[in-house]
């Protein structure tokens, strides 16, 4: 197998060519990206660079790591320092989108806030 530095992981930063590193290993995903559980833009946020605490946070299956151990393609070189990925605009959507995130993230908390205050002071 071969050895990759952060740099070279950083260049594989888009839909179309998608490099991740947990725990020192590293992974071509792009296959994966379409069928991830979570959504591309999961993928997409945490690719190009050392993922390994946004992995273990989500608490992944056993498949899940299984799964992984397919795409694998190297270790990480860990003398070379970490770089902050260049994301691409490759992959044929406005990357002012994929910036944006998920507005349900903004939107479920504020409805439930507004719910509470309603039943709290008003019913």
């Amino acid at each position: 197998m071969s050895t990759f530095t952060h740099e070279q992981v950083a260049t594989h930063n888009s839909k179309e060519d998608l490099y991740m590193i947990v725990h020192n290993k590293v992974y071509n995903i792009t296959e994966f990206v379409d069928e991830h559980p979570g959504g591309e833009e999961v993928l997409l946020d945490e690719g190009a660079k050392d993922a390994t605490e946004a992995f273990e946070d989500v608490g992944h299956s056993d498949e899940a790591r299984e799964l992984l151990e397919k795409y694998y393609v190297g270790d990480l070189d860990k003398s070379s320092a970490p770089v902050k990925p260049v994301k691409s605009n490759t992959t044929g959507s406005s990357s002012s989108s994929a910036s944006q995130g998920n507005p349900l993230r903004i939107i479920v908390p504020l409805v439930i806030l507004g719910g509470w205050v309603y039943f709290r002071f008003f019913a």
